[in-house]
């Protein structure tokens, strides 16, 4: 799979721009606040119908514009796809696959392969649990649909379990039979995603280990343990045995939506007891362990972003990186730097074909 073209309209801080892109390396370089990121970050657009660094979609609309598109070119399995992703003030985004408009865009979900390694990971090790849960889910979905689906019927239900556990105490009332409809769905829907978390972990945790292994000499342990409420039983008693606690709260307080992803080396949280660079490799290992098993589960390169990535390591890391693209295991490489002499003289390293785009 490559992305051939690119070509954006009134995304952040780009009027409009297009690119023909290099089938194997495309670097960007320029100055801090010239747009390099974004452009890293319009190609993660059109692979999951959102921004990796900005949430809110109608502020990647550039200043004083209504409306952006990102209009993105494809040849894969020998045939072109075009994927175009807009959105206007006031509207819902649409997704258009070959200008064909998905009605859902989990639909979309997985059809581009993509893994991105940001400065902005870092938020995996400093952040809480949401982060690490939403790694998870975006490695799994991209590769199978009904988990993606599943996760979203839990989450509309836990919103409405939520809702009614607001309303009682706003009326001082309780209804156990409608509360416990919501308990069964959540339990079943639950279920299938904790197993399939498990299931994934236990492929994904070995990959990772390889990774962090060569990137680090192989120095140190590292491990990633997968916490989870249902590993005490089963969640329809977990939700009935937390109830009183939950009229309390106003919220769920037991479930998948709270399932935590522990980062540790040599049995320590990496967190408190990872020197910068461990917490780096720990990173890095985790999104080339992420490239790996989506490789293996879609069976097809994912294209693979580099934001930043030569100011935020050092130059054994980078030449580790280096070492691993430097063969046809990996597929379209998109890089971003400050510096051209840099990251052309790395580049040249690898051998393999590139262009280099100046912001």
């Amino acid at each position: 799979m490559i992305l051939k073209s690119l070509s954006l309209l009134n995304y952040k801080n780009f009027e409009s721009q297009s690119f023909e892109f290099n089938h194997k390396i495309n670097c960007f370089v320029g100055n801090n606040g010239v747009g390099k990121t974004n452009v890293l970050d319009a190609i993660y657009h059109l692979s999951f119908g959102k921004s990796y660094f900005n949430p809110i979609a109608s502020q990647n609309i550039r200043h004083d514009e209504s409306f952006f598109v990102i209009n993105g070119d494809y040849e894969k399995a020998d045939k072109k796809e075009k994927i175009v992703v807009s959105l206007k003030k006031g509207q819902k985004k649409i997704i258009k696959r070959n200008s064909k408009n998905y009605d859902r865009f989990s639909d979309h979900i997985g059809f581009l392969p993509l893994v991105i390694i940001s400065p902005a990971d870092r938020d995996l090790i400093t952040e809480g649990s949401t982060t690490r849960r939403k790694f998870i889910d975006s490695v799994i979905s991209q590769s199978d649909k009904t988990y993606l689906n599943t996760l979203i019927n839990y989450n509309k239900i836990l919103v409405q379990r939520n809702s009614l556990l607001k309303y009682f105490a706003l009326n001082n009332t309780f209804n156990a039979d409608t509360l416990n409809i919501y308990n069964k769905q959540l339990n079943d829907y639950g279920h299938v995603v904790f197993e399939k978390r498990q299931a994934f972990l236990k492929t994904f945790i070995p990959i990772f280990k390889e990774r962090y292994n060569a990137i680090s000499n192989g120095n140190e342990d590292v491990s990633l343990i997968y916490n989870s409420d249902l590993n005490q039983g089963q969640l329809e008693i977990l939700l009935k045995n937390s109830i009183n606690k939950d009229k309390a709260l106003q919220y769920t307080s037991v479930g998948i939506h709270k399932d935590d992803l522990v980062f540790e080396i040599e049995n320590h949280p990496i967190k408190k007891f990872g020197s910068q660079g461990q917490q780096k490799s720990f990173l890095i290992a985790l999104k080339l362990a992420q490239f790996d098993f989506i490789k293996a589960q879609s069976g097809e390169n994912p294209i693979l972003l580099l934001d930043d990535i030569f100011d935020k390591l050092d130059e054994n890391r980078v030449s580790q990186i280096l070492k691993l693209v430097d063969n046809e295991n990996f597929g379209q490489i998109f890089i971003s730097d400050t510096h051209a002499e840099r990251t052309e003289k790395a580049v040249k390293q690898v051998h393999q074909a590139y262009e280099i785009f100046k912001l």
